[in-house]
């Protein structure tokens, strides 16, 4: 069962990915670009900061580190717990795909850290500001979906490993807001 679902995994990745074209690889490298979110996250901390004052969004910023480096070393864990190839690190099916880009990242897929940090910084950003933009909560997330897609785009993760990575954000976005809020009540009266 396992070998069939990654079979699909991978029959399902090249079939996503070759629907790219080269017209449409600039904008995906800009997607997939941890960099590219910087104007984004700036905005975030600017709305944060507008709503909460600097106290509090200080204590965001504090705790959307902690969200991050957590994720990510999750993310790292599963990397190398699972030792699932890249697809661009994959000769099985490396000549099959369309490698957009100069760089492949580390050799282990299994799960994705763009997709898990995206995601998660999307819902915690999400919930923090929906009292008074709640229009910015859907922005977010499809942000966040469209930062986990380029990296099937630019054949770097199976769609799985995206999948997973998004769950995982969900996950870690929710539970690091509640956990910033829990400080605040016990900490900020």
């Amino acid at each position: 069962m396992l070998e069939t679902l990654l079979n699909k995994d991978i029959e399902l990745l090249i079939y996503l990915n070759n629907l790219g074209s080269v017209q449409w690889d600039g904008f995906w490298l800009f997607v997939t670009n941890k960099f590219s979110a910087i104007p984004l996250y700036l905005l975030l901390l600017y709305l944060g900061y507008k709503q909460y004052g600097i106290k509090k969004i200080v204590i965001a910023v504090l705790f959307i580190v902690l969200l991050i480096t957590f994720s990510d070393q999750t993310s790292n864990l599963f990397k190398y717990g699972f030792k699932r190839l890249r697809p661009c690190h994959n000769e099985n099916i490396s000549n099959l795909i369309r490698f957009v880009g100069n760089r492949c990242g580390g050799l282990y897929s299994y799960f994705s850290g763009h997709a898990t940090n995206s995601m998660a910084i999307a819902v915690f950003f999400g919930f923090l500001l929906k009292n008074k933009y709640n229009y910015l909560f859907s922005i977010l997330i499809f942000w966040a979906l469209l930062v986990a897609y380029s990296r099937i785009y630019v054949g770097v993760h199976f769609p799985l490993d995206v999948f997973t990575g998004i769950l995982f954000g969900l996950l870690y976005g929710l539970l690091f807001y509640k956990l910033f809020n829990l400080f605040l009540k016990k900490f900020m009266k």
